[in-house]
């Protein structure tokens, strides 16, 4: 699964439900205060793809905490991706494009992963998209 906390551009849930498809992922939760999938360009932004995922959105903290299943959250400060080993059964939790994953989920998340930055120390982050992809090719991997 992927969890989405507070997405707030279009374009990326829109991004995120098409990768999901793509790689397979049925399910995408989000919080409340994600943007709306019926958005036009959310929409627009999953080029077919919300035809086959399934958008729910929950009490993000409440749904974590019962799923039975490792909750892997992505921080800036987590484990080296590229160093785990990662279960199929899980959930990623991705978090706001600005301000990563709130507190509350970030209590309810059991592992912590981060993608490590191979760049300039400059670059501060990658788009909540972007980052879905790479999790997401590395966990089908």
């Amino acid at each position: 699964y992927i969890a989405l906390d507070g997405i707030r551009d279009p374009g990326n849930l829109g991004t995120i439900i098409r990768l999901a498809d793509w790689f397979g992922v049925r399910d995408v939760i989000c919080s409340m205060d994600t943007v709306d999938v019926y958005n036009p360009k959310t929409i627009a932004s999953t080029m077919g793809s919300i035809a086959r995922v399934r958008v729910h959105y929950v009490d993000l903290a409440t749904t974590l905490s019962r799923c039975p299943v490792p909750v892997y959250g992505t921080f800036l400060n987590g484990e080296n991706i590229y160093e785990k080993k990662l279960p199929m059964g899980a959930v990623m939790v991705i978090g706001n494009e600005a301000h990563g994953i709130s507190p509350a989920i970030e209590a309810v998340c059991r592992e912590r992963v981060t993608i490590p930055r191979f760049g300039d120390s400059r670059t501060e982050s990658l788009n909540a998209a972007m980052a879905t992809a790479i999790l997401l090719g590395l966990w089908r991997r």
